[in-house]
């Protein structure tokens, strides 16, 4: 079932997840936005801790994205066609980080130990 459902999802192999990645890519260029900039942070604890230990110069570029975002979309504007097709929208800067940090939190589980931070959502 597993081999299935990735198989489904693999936009080489599934035309319709291949329109998808590509309708998702053109929106995250329109505003310039990577798509590990759409993760929140006040919603998964574990992406709050990955940023935390991600290089501050990475962290700040994404704030930098995100603002800029912010700013385009309440002007109602696009970012220029030049600076849009500049843009790498799944060139990934988190997905290791938060790989390792929920691998130490499924560690300490299985070991019984106390978690690092209350998962609560806010």
């Amino acid at each position: 079932m597993a081999s299935f459902l990735k198989s489904f999802l693999d936009p080489k192999k599934n035309p319709l997840a291949a329109m998808h990645m590509k309708s998702v890519s053109k929106r995250l260029r329109r505003y310039g936005l990577r798509y590990d900039d759409l993760y929140d942070p006040l919603y998964d604890l574990d992406v709050k801790e990955a940023l935390n230990r991600l290089p501050r110069e990475i962290v700040d570029a994404r704030n930098q994205r995100l603002k800029r975002a912010l700013d385009l979309s309440l002007k109602h504007e696009y970012l220029p066609e030049d600076l849009q097709k500049m843009q790498t929208p799944f060139r990934s800067y988190l997905q290791d980080m938060l790989a390792l940090v929920k691998k130490e939190r499924a560690e300490r589980e299985a070991l019984g130990a106390l978690p690092l931070y209350e998962r609560t959502i806010p």
